[in-house]
């Protein structure tokens, strides 16, 4: 079958590899769609955090696709039925777990990092791990159920954000895009923050779909701000830029009573005042990945048709060719690139 491996560092290539057996509790899912990601472009750069992933290793964890096989013991899925997977598996008996917390399980594995993951035609994955697709909801569009599970995390579960809030996301990448995209189908008043990278391809996807944006490094953001909440400043927002400055300028322009949300994971050490945090009484609370529930609520967004997925996704790049895509999404050229093994 065909796949997309690392080599090395910012080195992939497509390679010939076995089709995977599966175990009697396992699925073989025939890989419809499988997108990219910051994670994966970090993995691709090799950078700190990222070195212990095994080279080579075939990479991906977002995708759709459908059952071709299921084990003896499997009963809860059926071949042809259309699936997604929850990539980041919890282990089920740390504390966390036990908590109802397994998003941050102490001893989680990701797909595609921990072991080969979805870039690839065919893979296998224990039954438990997976979401059935709602028939409405195309194969292409599914593949991005995780991601859009992250944003469903970080509005519906970590924030307060309401119906007509004010609401700053600071960055446009895949991740700020979709928390922007949830937060309109709520029903929030959002305004999108990027700098001079974002201007050719992020932004105005945004704009197309009907989201406000800001360039900050050519605009104002102070008076953006000032016209948008009538100099209250936002109720809500959400860090997304993965910089260390990030949370600083949330808090800069979050009203007094407010929320910022961090959902970003800092490139440093962040540091900034805490003074007129802590006089405004402003809430400070973070969103990492997300649970089953928040997949059935990405799920349900799709089939409702909250979501322009299809602006959304570019699948312009070939899996012939894979380090171009991971080369344009480091460059900003693009947001959300997927890779097509299945018509």
């Amino acid at each position: 079958m065909k796949a997309i491996v690392q080599t090395g560092p910012r080195s992939v290539e497509t390679q010939e590899r076995e089709m995977p057996t599966i175990d009697a509790d396992e699925v073989l899912v025939k890989v419809h769609t499988a997108g990219l990601c910051g994670s994966d472009a970090h993995a691709y750069k090799y950078d700190g955090g990222y070195e212990w992933i095994p080279i080579p290793r075939v990479m991906g964890h977002e995708y759709s696709g459908e059952v071709v096989d299921v084990g003896a013991d499997v009963e809860d899925f059926t071949e042809g039925q259309k699936v997604i997977e929850e990539p980041i598996h919890d282990c089920g008996q740390c504390f966390q777990c036990k908590n109802g917390q397994p998003n941050v399980c102490q001893n989680f594995s990701i797909t595609g990092m921990h072991r080969d993951g979805a870039y690839a035609e065919y893979v296998a994955v224990e039954s438990k791990h997976l979401h059935a697709v709602p028939e409405d909801v195309p194969l292409r569009h599914a593949a991005i159920t995780e991601p859009t599970s992250i944003a469903t995390r970080a509005v519906f579960s970590q924030s307060e954000t309401t119906p007509g809030d004010n609401v700053l996301i600071e960055g446009p990448g895949p991740i700020g895009v979709l928390v922007a995209a949830v937060a309109d189908s709520l029903g929030a008043n959002v305004v999108v923050s990027g700098l001079d990278q974002d201007a050719v391809y992020r932004l105005p996807l945004l704009e197309d779909l009907g989201i406000e944006t800001i360039n900050a490094q050519s605009e104002s953001l102070e008076d953006r701000a000032e016209a948008f909440t009538d100099g209250i400043g936002f109720d809500v927002v959400f860090d997304s830029t993965g910089h260390h400055t990030g949370v600083g300028t949330a808090a800069e322009f979050v009203r007094k009573g407010g929320q910022v949300v961090v959902v970003g994971i800092p490139n440093d050490d962040s540091e900034f005042a805490l003074t007129d945090v802590v006089r405004g009484e402003v809430d400070i609370n973070t969103s990492y990945g997300s649970t089953w529930t928040n997949f059935e609520q990405a799920l349900r967004l799709m089939e409702r048709g909250e979501i322009d997925v299809d602006a959304i996704l570019d699948a312009s790049f070939s899996t012939d060719d894979p380090g171009a895509a991971f080369e344009s999404f480091l460059d900003s050229e693009t947001c959300k690139p997927v890779f097509q093994f299945a018509e």
